[in-house]
């Protein structure tokens, strides 16, 4: 097996910084022009078809050549993509042409794990300069090896990318069956009859939860479960992060909370407020979510999804000027539902359930294989595991 050795990135590589597009004209024909922004087109290769822009008087770098971020938010994305075809780009980003001794998707694999961010200047606006480029350090196997590397990781990307096709289309399918069977324009076999429109109100009680005082130690660390609103986006709620006492339960607002409740942001960052979820087992909440209480007269499961498909309507409801306040437990018990009898709401959002079964066996998929590739890149682009004998030239 041949050595690797640590090399100089500039001494590997041609550097060429884009020009503005305001010394060019655009038309039909000629070369791609990249801005910044058509980097986030792709996940891997760039060609004409990621961007409007084409011009016959522009420079160009040629094909196999490395394009990356180096000013600006796109930084923190990490945006590294290979040139397909002969190109040019904006001065928001770089590129990066190898010599013979570098291959392009070695490069591409390795800048996307070394990361820009730990490259770049984030002092102020973060930005990379050809000063950041050329001293960086790289581990350079022979060209054989970098090639069977490059091809270890794409099977990997390969794998990732059917996963998540396999995923988008299986939550537009969840999608058209909620459009469905939510509504009553599609039923089940073996069900008939009217839908009946109900108030939140009337089907159950509608709870608000608390916190206890901080000041109290007593209060905190419990065995009692106790969540905040930042943790409604995990959806089917089965563990949380805090813990408080009986004391801190009796002497405080917050409330114990059975299976089966639907809980709803009232308030919180970001797109928390009006996000649903259901209890999966008994807790407390913050003052910033209210709970549904199941009872005998709805299912808890098909509550939990008629409500996760409004949730603009439920922003849109916020008390507050222009809705931007929050929601209360008078407007949630106000809410008007849609629903078929209890057997068949069960039946309902069983079919529901079964799906969501399946989306995360393909979530729990695609973290593996990103895993996976996370653990590869560690090991095959730092030298620490090598993979193949290469026979002399």
């Amino acid at each position: 097996m041949s050595a690797s050795s640590v090399r100089r990135l500039g001494d590997l590589v041609k550097l060429t910084s884009g020009q503005s597009p305001s010394g060019f004209s655009f038309g039909a024909a000629g070369s791609p022009y990249f801005k910044v922004d058509q980097l986030g087109k792709s996940t891997k290769y760039l060609t004409s078809a990621e961007t409007p822009y084409i011009s016959d008087e522009v420079p160009v770098v040629p094909p196999g050549s490395v394009l990356i971020a180096k000013r600006g938010g796109a930084i923190a994305l990490n945006r590294v993509r290979i040139l397909n075809e002969p190109g040019f780009m904006d001065t928001n980003v770089m590129a990066l042409t190898p010599t013979h001794e570098l291959e392009t998707e070695y490069l591409f694999y390795w800048l996307s794990y070394r990361g820009l961010w730990d490259i770049a200047d984030v002092t102020s606006v973060p930005q990379i300069n050809n000063k950041h480029i050329i001293p960086l350090q790289i581990q350079l196997p022979g060209k054989r090896e970098q090639r069977t590397i490059a091809d270890a990781l794409g099977d990997v990307d390969t794998l990732i990318a059917s996963i998540e096709r396999l995923l988008s289309k299986k939550r537009d399918i969840k999608q058209g069956l909620m459009q469905e069977l939510l509504t009553g324009r599609t039923r089940l076999p073996g069900f008939s009859g009217d839908w009946q429109t109900r108030s939140v109100g009337d089907l159950a009680q509608v709870r608000a939860g608390g916190t206890p005082s901080t000041s109290v130690p007593r209060y905190w660390g419990g065995k009692i479960r106790w969540m905040s609103s930042g943790e409604i986006h995990k959806k089917r709620i089965t563990e949380v992060d805090g813990r408080i006492t009986d004391d801190g339960l009796r002497e405080s607002a917050a409330q114990l909370l059975p299976v089966g409740t639907v809980l709803m942001a009232l308030a919180g960052q970001g797109k928390t407020r009006g996000t649903v979820a259901v209890s999966e087992v008994e807790l407390a909440t913050n003052q910033s979510i209210a709970g549904i209480l199941p009872s005998g007269t709805h299912d808890p499961e098909f509550l939990y999804y008629n409500l996760d498909t409004r949730y603009d309507e439920l922003r849109g409801e916020s008390a507050g000027d222009g809705g931007r306040g929050g929601l209360n437990l008078t407007i949630i018990k106000k809410l008007r539902v849609l629903m078929p009898g209890i057997e068949e709401q069960r039946a309902v959002s069983g079919v529901l359930r079964d799906v969501d079964a399946e989306i995360g066996t393909l979530t729990r998929r695609l973290e593996s294989a990103r895993n996976i590739k996370q653990g590869m890149m560690q090991e095959l682009l730092t030298g620490r595991t090598r993979l193949v004998s290469e026979v002399a030239a």
